[in-house]
């Protein structure tokens, strides 16, 4: 294999595309010490953030998602075409072995680049119904890896697709890691009931309804919330909105804009409200949490309500599909968790169906489907010595 690698791991736009690459990255930096990585992002302050804490290059490339509003149709085009010539430039000048697509439209125009270059490309989907990015990149790509085996059936048959998992963040598989050792191979350990954890999740971006509705539903649970703590991430821009609506309901919760440590704190948790992404799904997996899941459903996008059906099946997640409800959220909200917060013997066994889904090896496979392109891209071969 030659000494001059370099990867670059394309798109983001959220932290749901952004971790299993920064996962991936950090296994392939231990595998080929010598290998570049870069990363060709949005340009978001918190892609630029993530990326460089990590110690990886980062590098902004046009791009825009496909408009809801015709008006933005120029800008759609004129961004997404300056962000393919921007990445066929980049490519050249810097000698790019490999690109891996992150998914989502951020990825679409380095990955499209890549492809008329000639430069392999391995794609990542991380929910079990491919987006409509992935659909189209698939038809050239190198391998598919996936989050849920569930994709093959959205992608044609001849597609090569590997199913990994998706790839958590670093501590969550330490701290799995940690766990089973303490627990046994075969048992799952559980946190203490000393103190009971509800963990609410709006992500980076902020859920506007849960964070509306959580504190009224919270209320409507009274006394059935005696010994829980209540942790509430708002996302940026909902801190103070929020805090003031539990106030004013009289509900005591932690409310943060954001958990920098959100490993250690779910592991020590005991149930979850949150949207449904498939890194979270994953990372939930791995912590062994239950979970109420709201999906996102904006337009068409539905395949978080694809993510949480597989949860659901296994008998480690409830559901509430916010388009189909009659009444207000925070009346569901109540409906689900009443039972929840109540019944320990119910939410033990969600726990240990959860921690059944979980996939430990997904980064390391992920990297390791890399590698063996890089070499058959390099040798002519598909084998690579380990």
């Amino acid at each position: 294999m030659p000494r001059s690698i370099h990867v670059v791991f394309a798109g983001g736009g959220s932290t749901g595309y952004l971790h299993p690459g920064l996962a991936v990255a950090a296994y392939l930096q231990q595998r080929l010490p010598q290998a570049r990585i870069t990363f060709a992002g949005t340009g978001k302050a918190f892609e630029r953030h993530s990326v460089r804490a990590n110690g990886f290059a980062y590098v902004a490339m046009p791009s825009q998602p496909v408009p809801r509003n015709p008006f933005r149709a120029m800008r759609f085009v004129t961004d997404n075409v300056a962000g393919y010539w921007a990445s066929r430039w980049y490519l050249r000048e810097h000698h790019v072995s490999l690109v891996v697509g992150l998914g989502g439209y951020a990825s679409a125009p380095t990955v499209r680049a890549a492809t008329s270059r000639g430069i392999p490309t391995v794609l990542l989907e991380q929910n079990a119904v491919p987006s409509p990015v992935t659909r189209w990149l698939a038809r050239s790509a190198d391998m598919v890896c996936a989050g849920f085996d569930d994709v093959r059936a959205h992608l044609p048959a001849n597609t090569p697709l590997v199913v990994t998992g998706n790839p958590a963040r670093p501590a969550f598989e330490q701290l799995y890691r940690a766990s089973k050792a303490k627990a046994g191979a075969n048992e799952t350990r559980l946190p203490n009931d000393r103190e009971r954890r509800l963990v609410v999740i709006g992500g980076v971006g902020g859920a506007r309804t849960l964070n509306e509705s959580m504190p009224l539903a919270l209320e409507q649970l009274g006394d059935r919330l005696r010994g829980w703590q209540v942790v509430h991430q708002t996302g940026e821009g909902h801190l103070q909105d929020t805090l003031h609506r539990y106030r004013n309901v009289g509900v005591e919760a932690l409310v943060v804009s954001f958990i920098d440590e959100l490993a250690p704190l779910l592991f020590q948790s005991h149930l979850v409200v949150c949207r449904a992404g498939g890194t979270t799904l994953s990372e939930l997996a791995l912590a062994g949490v239950p979970a109420v899941f709201v999906p996102f459903t904006r337009y068409a996008e539905t395949h978080q309500l694809a993510n949480a059906d597989v949860a659901v099946a296994a008998h480690a997640a409830t559901i509430i599909d916010e388009t189909s409800l009659e009444g207000p959220l925070d009346d569901a909200l109540v409906q689900h968790l009443a039972s929840l917060v109540t019944d320990d013997a119910r939410r033990k066994a969600m726990a240990v169906n959860m921690r059944s889904l979980a996939r430990p090896e997904a980064a390391s496979l992920v990297t390791d489907t890399i590698r063996i392109i890089l070499g058959a891209s390099a040798t002519g071969t598909i084998r690579l010595a380990a």
